[in-house]
């Protein structure tokens, strides 16, 4: 039985959604909200997808999603929302934040390169309109794609 949830980073509980959907199944539920907790804790102040997948022996595993790049985006620079016009400005984030981030949604991107996945972290920056070391991102985009910053594959 696969049970799909939507809880904030690191506070699920025994109460619902949870509790009623794992009730029934009779396995322990403590130990479920403990390992999605600790699976999400990363994800504190957002909400992320997680999927509870039990079997016929009532063994359980926790499969995470991971929260929209505009959100983690956000998160790296303690922004509640985008820019609301062309001209503002929400933050600044750091080359390190945005491959911190590219690290994150590597595992559901297309991409098959950490360097592709950072291209696409910037991409979003610039449709936020959220700079990158206090640059546009565009120029960002174009030192990495020259060669001039280079992005190791870690």
């Amino acid at each position: 039985m696969i049970i799909n949830l939507l809880i904030e980073g690191g506070k699920a509980t025994a109460g619902p959604p949870l509790g009623p959907a794992l009730g029934p199944l009779k396995i322990d539920v403590n130990k479920v909200v403990e390992e999605i907790n600790k699976k999400t804790k990363e994800f504190e102040g957002m909400k992320v997808n997680v999927k509870v997948i039990v079997d016929e022996n009532k063994n359980f595993r926790i499969e995470v999603g991971t929260p929209p790049t505009s959100a983690l985006i956000l998160k790296e620079i303690g922004a509640e929302k985008g820019a609301k016009s062309k001209e503002e400005v929400p933050g600044n984030i750091t080359l390190e934040q945005v491959i911190k981030i590219a690290k994150i949604k590597r595992g559901s991107s297309l991409s098959k390169t950490l360097k592709s996945v950072v291209l696409e972290v910037l991409g979003t920056c610039l449709s936020m309109n959220v700079t990158c070391e206090g640059r546009n991102p565009k120029e960002i985009i174009k030192e990495i794609k020259e060669g001039k910053i280079n992005i190791e594959e870690k």
